[in-house]
């Protein structure tokens, strides 16, 4: 196989969670070398999901956490203990030999640290600093701490979220980490490439915040343009679509407990072939004919076809509405998912790696392929201070006497 298409790149990586984290693991399975550097003396809780569930088995400790070793795949872990002076020594030698440093603390705490980008500069002249906080470096809140459900609901995602008639749903899980790791990989790689480009390096300063409400484009587009708030009489209905407007569209009952399948009639076409697997009167007859008439009567048509979905099986109405060209799909859950799907197996998205303490676990992959220089996802995420010996002797070239010493100076 070629060379991964990063290996030519080295982070010095301070993220954690995962909209840190979350991005140099992306580039860590692209081939680069990611030295992730961790406090010895707080046991790696800069990333609060050391130690945190889920487990794979009864054993609990820093090093067997699933959501931490689903981050951290591919990654070098070494500890230093900025406290004292060996150890930030330690990180201006690693400074020097990387193109990237990383970090998504609150604002100024890596300056706070030792490290501001000003001294990065002075050891590695086009070094490139990635920071990614909640609210950016600069600015008004620049001095607030976030977590991805309070950055959803100050950069408006959560008010877009509910159903009509009820306050904001939220999303249940920390979308923008997701998000927020996706960002900052793409940055990332855009200053590398300008930096390949000219030579120069950079910080880029990235706002999880502002990435959040980037993704609000067509409801503020809506509001500036048309002076249209969201949340008005009969909006938001996030199961519904106003732009361009469908009926039914939607999320309906199956039989059995929480079991659902989405439906999806773009035109008329689409209902005339609904209506006929269905066979019923009040889908058959001219109450729905067209789409006028489904968006004026929508919360019956739910309701109706709700009632015709909720007594089927969910693979059944699934397999019946595509032999009829409707679209639809069951809403899988993540056994379907992980388990039970053919495509998902074939794409290779739940690669095994093994663990050092948990042995092989199965863990997320890329959702893409390279023809040429393909991702790979092999070695699970680096205990606590795994690869110090490596780091420090193989990279940095100290002997195993120097390494010694650092330890019995608390330094690593």
């Amino acid at each position: 196989m070629a060379p991964p298409a990063l290996s030519h790149l080295r982070i010095c990586d301070f993220t954690g969670q995962l909209a840190g984290a979350g991005a140099t693991k992306f580039l860590a399975a692209m081939g680069a070398q990611v030295i992730r550097i961790e406090d010895p003396v707080r046991q790696g809780r800069w990333d609060i999901l050391r130690g945190m569930p889920p487990y794979v088995d009864e054993r609990r400790g820093v090093n067997l956490s699933g959501a931490f070793n689903n981050h951290n795949v591919e990654k070098l872990g070494v500890t230093v203990n900025l406290r004292t002076e060996a150890g930030r020594d330690l990180v201006r030698r690693l400074i020097e030999i990387c193109d990237v440093v990383t970090e998504n603390f609150a604002a100024g705490v890596l300056a706070r640290m030792g490290f501001p980008y000003e001294e990065m500069v002075q050891i590695r002249p086009d070094i490139i600093y990635v920071s990614n906080s909640g609210f950016g470096a600069s600015g008004p809140y620049q001095r607030f701490k976030t977590w991805g459900p309070i950055v959803q609901a100050v950069s408006g995602l959560t008010f877009a979220s509910g159903l009509a008639g009820m306050g904001p749903a939220g999303w249940g899980y920390s979308y923008m980490d997701h998000h927020g790791g996706n960002i900052m990989a793409i940055a990332i790689l855009a200053a590398l490439l300008h930096r390949q480009r000219t030579g120069e390096g950079q910080w880029v300063d990235m706002s999880c915040t502002d990435a959040g409400a980037w993704l609000n484009g067509p409801v503020m587009l809506d509001y500036t343009v048309n002076g249209r708030p969201l949340r008005r009489q009969g909006m938001p209905h996030s199961n519904r679509s106003q732009s361009p407007p469908m009926a039914p569209h939607g999320i309906y009952p199956a039989a059995g407990e929480d079991r659902w399948v989405a439906i999806a009639c773009r035109d008329d076409s689409d209902w005339v072939a609904l209506a006929e697997v269905v066979g019923e009167p009040w889908a058959i007859g001219a109450r729905y004919a067209t789409l006028g008439d489904r968006l004026a009567d929508e919360d019956d048509l739910d309701d109706a076809l709700g009632g015709w979905t909720g007594v089927q099986d969910r693979h059944d109405i699934v397999a019946r509405l595509h032999a009829a060209g409707v679209p639809v799909s069951v809403v899988a859950t993540p056994e379907d998912r992980i388990d039970h799907d053919a495509g998902t197996s074939a794409w290779g998205l739940w690669p095994t790696v093994h663990h050092t303490e948990m042995g092989d676990v199965g863990v997320d992959g890329i959702p893409l392929h390279l023809s040429e220089t393909d991702w790979r996802i092999e070695r699970g995420a680096p205990c606590l201070g795994e690869h110090n010996d490596i780091v420090f002797g193989d990279i940095l070239g100290l002997s195993a006497e120097e390494i010694a010493g650092l330890r019995e100076q608390g330094a690593i």
